[in-house]
């Protein structure tokens, strides 16, 4: 049989080529298979993206933890092109988990032998680097942008974020804060994707009305989107007086692209009065009677920015479920401190 160059050099084939070498030990041929396959990425078909990612997901725990990550980087790759991220992430997340706590181990070596700035994951490789720490938590160390990578990929679906196990999502977490602690080198994205709330309801307060209302949101990366649509459900719904946003303010909030300049409707904060910064995200916002609680008050000052998604590939939504009756909203804002 007479094989095309194309069909010699395909996707599917470099990643079976790649999957055979790795099974087998043999480093040579799968470091050619990778080049190939990593070559032959951009003109992959949708079929052969969606075939090709769980098999590579699963095929991660056999790859040396070098290029792991990069073929993890490969597999979200694959996600952002269409392929299933359901049956991938949990692979990616044990590996993460692994790599997160080597990370840690990185961070107590660093200090334990002289300490001073810590690398910068994204200079590379350097083989003194090796020397102090070992191999394996240097390698930890700067593959964790990869695994950032990959990691969002599979967070930007609902799907993937329900699915995920709670003490897992809790143990990455925790094990980033340490990381982040020791180092003072945030892996932020990672850290706030496993913070975003879904189909989580909110109580909130507006304060110089009076008025109380019961949402749900899902998908909102930092507390700069939640703003934006709170005022939108708010003010544009006519709820309450103000500075509505625009449609386009709205969109860039839950799915469309870009960034659009805004205005600021409200001091967010908590039943006791602290304010809940914008950098900072949703599940910012304390549990009262087991529901988290959101007081708006009047802005001291102006406040602007652009408004958009903090993830860019994932959708976000804040849905009204109910206006509170009076005698509800009395009892909530009878929960709360006077404004500080």
């Amino acid at each position: 049989m007479i094989f095309t160059s194309q069909q010699q050099n395909g996707f599917l084939e470099a990643v079976s080529r790649f999957e055979i070498a790795v099974h087998e030990q043999e480093p040579d041929r799968a470091e050619t298979a990778f080049g190939e396959m990593y070559g032959a990425f951009q003109d992959a078909t949708p079929r052969e993206v969606a075939e090709a990612a769980p098999r590579l997901a699963s095929l991660l725990s056999e790859v040396p933890p070098g290029p792991r990550a990069t073929v993890a980087v490969i597999v979200g790759a694959c996600v952002e092109r269409g392929a299933d991220p359901r049956p991938c992430a949990p692979y990616i997340f044990v590996e993460v988990a692994e790599t997160l706590a080597a990370a840690g181990e990185f961070c107590e070596r660093w200090k334990e032998t002289g300490g001073g700035d810590f690398p910068n994951p994204q200079d590379g490789a350097d083989e003194a680097l090796f020397d102090r720490v070992g191999a394996e938590a240097a390698l930890a160390w700067l593959t964790m942008p990869q695994w950032e990578m990959a990691s969002l990929a599979m967070l930007n679906h609902a799907d993937v974020r329900a699915a995920l196990d709670s003490s897992l999502r809790h143990r990455l977490l925790r094990a980033l804060r340490t990381v982040s602690e020791a180092s003072d080198h945030q892996f932020k994205c990672l850290e706030y994707a496993l913070l975003v709330l879904d189909d989580e309801p909110l109580v909130v307060l507006h304060r110089p009305t009076g008025t109380g209302y019961r949402v749900r949101m899902s998908g909102i990366g930092d507390n700069f989107q939640l703003h934006t649509l709170l005022a939108d459900i708010l003010i544009g719904g006519g709820h309450i007086p103000g500075r509505a946003p625009s449609p386009e303010e709205v969109a860039v909030c839950k799915d469309a692209p870009g960034q659009v300049h805004t205005v600021g409707s409200f001091n967010l904060v908590t039943a006791t009065g602290e304010w809940i910064w914008n950098e900072g995200t949703p599940s910012d916002i304390p549990r009262v009677d087991g529901i988290r609680l959101l007081v708006l008050d009047p802005p001291p000052y102006e406040r602007s920015w652009p408004a958009g998604r903090f993830f860019p590939n994932m959708t976000g939504d804040l849905v009204l479920d109910r206006v509170l009756d009076e005698t509800e909203t009395h009892y909530w804002l009878g929960a709360c401190t006077p404004p500080k």
